[in-house]
């Protein structure tokens, strides 16, 4: 039986990378890709244009599907540093998900992995690991929020004969991305000197080549019903751009301590408008690097054979890649 692997948010920054790995296996792969994206030029991948909010323009997505092992692995979804859910946020992070589970369930596909995010879970202290109970009211931030929910669903679609696997990445960093990804947009503007104030604080960053390698790895070998946090090591934020300091030359930073940034998050976000960017800090981005928290990929690493790199590798790489669009 052939397989197949269809994976929505194809030209998302993981969506891309788990292609990437995809291309290099000998499996069909399909990619959904949104109505205003252009297809890229490749012969081992068929993309599909379609908008996870219209169940309608999924359906070519999942045609001439009989007799393949069909693996789904949905990574489309908008990441949001906002304090609440916007409905756009909502129709995508949660309609979107319900839309491709029913789909999934209606094609009686043989795996669904879902990419939700470590956000979803109750920030704790300590160390924090997989939990099967997922609610937008023990989280903080529309993002966070919408993943619970879409979460929740997905596991209780299991009981509906969903063969749904759960994964849970950390903050996502690396190669293949560009400035949609905050991360990868916090590091971008360092290196081009549009950064020069760090705030105390960090969080558990892990490479995008992992999280994709881990996506895989759940698919081939999780258990269904399950969920595995896709995490490396926490850093401290300061730190991370020292890292970066000494792969590429950079501004001196200065640190600002976490009130001060509080007191000027309207100004950061004015600027921010008025220059028609996306501004790195905003009081759920500065709440999620304040409150120090710690992923463990125990489970992952256990049960799938998942590993991560260095940090030190994954900034080389990440800096290469926006200096000279090259990175493996």
């Amino acid at each position: 039986m052939n397989e197949l692997f269809i994976v929505t948010g194809a030209l998302g920054h993981l969506g891309n990378t788990i292609i990437r790995y995809l291309m290099k296996q000998n499996v069909e792969i399909r990619g959904l890709i949104m109505p205003h994206e252009k297809s890229p030029h490749t012969q081992q991948v068929q993309y599909f244009h379609g908008d996870v909010r219209d169940l309608k323009s999924l359906l070519p997505l999942f045609e001439h599907i009989e007799n393949k092992k069909v693996y789904v692995i949905h990574t489309a979804g908008i990441i949001s540093m906002d304090e609440y859910i916007t409905p756009l946020l909502y129709e995508v992070n949660v309609r979107g998900v319900r839309n491709v589970v029913s789909l999934c369930l209606q094609k009686h596909v043989y795996r669904f992995i879902y990419v939700s995010s470590v956000h979803a879970l109750k920030q704790e202290d300590g160390i924090i690991s997989e939990t099967s109970y997922f609610s937008s009211e023990l989280v903080k931030g529309g993002y966070a929020k919408t993943k619970a929910e879409a979460t929740s669903f997905v596991l209780s679609s299991v009981n509906l004969g969903l063969n749904g696997i759960v994964v849970l990445p950390s903050g996502i960093i690396g190669s293949y991305g560009d400035s949609s990804n905050y991360l990868v947009q916090f590091i971008n503007d360092y290196i081009h000197y549009h950064l020069w104030t760090c705030v105390k604080g960090g969080y558990d960053f892990v490479d995008v080549r992992d999280v994709a390698m881990g996506c895989l790895l759940a698919a081939r070998k999780g258990r269904v019903g399950e969920c595995y946090i896709l995490s490396s090591q926490y850093y401290e934020m300061k730190s991370l751009l020292n890292i970066v300091k000494q792969i590429h030359e950079g501004p001196r930073l200065v640190m600002v301590p976490t009130l001060l940034a509080k007191a000027c998050l309207p100004i950061i976000q004015g600027l921010a408008k008025l220059k028609k960017q996306r501004p790195l800090y905003t009081p759920y981005s500065l709440y999620t690097i304040t409150h120090s928290h710690f992923f463990s990929h125990q489970k992952a690493s256990e049960e799938l054979g998942y590993t991560t790199r260095p940090m030190e590798v994954t900034l080389k790489d990440t800096v290469l890649w926006l200096t000279k669009g090259k990175s493996n």
